[in-house]
């Protein structure tokens, strides 16, 4: 494909409180085996981008670690590569990234040393399958300046004011960008891929930058959206966003609806992912389990209903686990009752403990965990 991508997989949000002081949320765990940067590097494997560029900043040490290798979503070519680009000092500069803008503009070597002509920019927070030649192709038929993925969602499904909001015309090209509005007034909301001109982000990016503009949406895309050509590309197909409590609770739940499961692991093109050498779960006697997703690494003693667990999780003896998400490496101990939460990875839950979330509210468990000092 003629494109390099760049993934913007450095930022923090607020909204997934205690779960995000870990890990950046691109590293969050996502659909038992997965992390959530796996779906956007998958769909540049997949759109057979041989070159990527992952940004990280914020708590990116779990995200490194997972992208150790570039084996694991084929990058690791003569030609081409996955790159991780983290801020760091320079004589010219001593700053964190100041925005989306900012991160690329301080990694513009990336941009200037590569010779494809197109660039795929895509977030590493949502989860989603995309052919992102498709889109380029669009772009180009179009003639367009720069191209923005964008999925029609309704309230019901998540609190649009959270996104950008954007208005197409019969054409395709966009009228009206508003970012994160008090009041959502349509419901395309921008997906995040983003698809341009190298050369032409080279330059949109050193003029934000001489003039003190760090952010990619505010300070390019809705600035130039009546200068420039801004089309939308409607994307089709499941696409969220996980980067509330909420909407990462609602995801992984959605991974329990067998069209949800069918459409990212069993259609083509599959969902890659770094691979542990886990033995497969183990059910004990005495174990009962209903419409959960179980991951490789798991013991399971008790009941687990409607429920989400990744990997290495051992869940003791009468046990009750309901409509939770447990993360990687937890232990619940004996006759322990979890309802309606969201437990943190590594955690010891001790035995005849009972968490229980209100409907509605999803609760965060976080225990001091003592396995692990020596």
């Amino acid at each position: 494909m003629r494109a390099i991508g760049i993934i913007l997989a450095g930022g923090n949000s607020n909204r997934m409180k205690e779960l995000s002081k870990k890990r950046a949320v691109a590293a969050m765990p996502t659909a038992g085996s997965y992390r959530a940067i796996d779906f956007a590097l998958s769909n540049m494997a997949n759109s057979h981008i041989k070159k990527v560029a992952v940004l990280t900043q914020y708590n990116s040490k779990s995200l490194n670690q997972h992208l150790n290798s570039s084996k694991w979503w084929d990058f690791g070519r003569k030609q081409g590569g996955l790159y991780l680009l983290t801020p760091s000092i320079t004589a010219d500069n001593s700053s964190w990234y100041r925005g989306t803008a900012d991160a690329i503009y301080q990694n513009l070597d990336f941009l200037k040393n590569s010779h494809e002509p197109y660039v795929v920019i895509a977030s590493g927070d949502c989860v989603y399958k995309m052919d992102y030649g498709k889109m380029l192709e669009y772009h180009i038929a179009k003639k367009a300046d720069i191209t923005v993925a964008y999925k029609e969602l309704s309230d019901e499904e998540d609190d649009l004011t959270r996104f950008g909001i954007l208005n197409v015309d019969e054409d395709g090209r966009i009228t009206d960008f508003e970012e994160k509005p008090l009041v959502a007034k349509a419901n395309c909301v921008s997906a995040g891929v983003y698809v341009l001109r190298r050369r032409h982000l080279i330059d949109l990016i050193e003029k934000a930058n001489s003039e003190s503009r760090y952010d990619l949406v505010k300070d390019i895309l809705i600035r130039y959206k009546d200068q420039k050509k801004i089309y939308g590309y409607k994307m089709e197909g499941y696409w969220r966003n996980i980067a509330t409590t909420e909407s990462y609770f609602k995801t992984n739940m959605d991974f329990l609806k067998k069209d949800v499961r069918d459409y990212f692991f069993k259609e083509y093109p599959s969902v890659l992912t770094k691979v542990s050498d886990l033995p497969p779960a183990k059910y004990n006697p005495g174990a009962f389990l209903q419409n959960s997703l179980i991951s490789s690494g798991c013991i399971i003693n008790g009941r687990v209903e409607n429920s989400v667990l990744f990997k290495k999780v051992y869940v003791g003896n009468n046990c009750v686990i309901k409509n939770s998400i447990i993360l990687n490496d937890v232990y619940i101990g004996d006759n322990t009752v979890i309802e309606n939460c969201i437990v943190e990875s590594r955690d010891t839950i001790r035995a005849n403990a009972s968490y229980i979330g209100k409907d509605g509210e999803i609760k965060i468990v976080i225990e001091d965990s003592e396995r692990y000092i020596i």
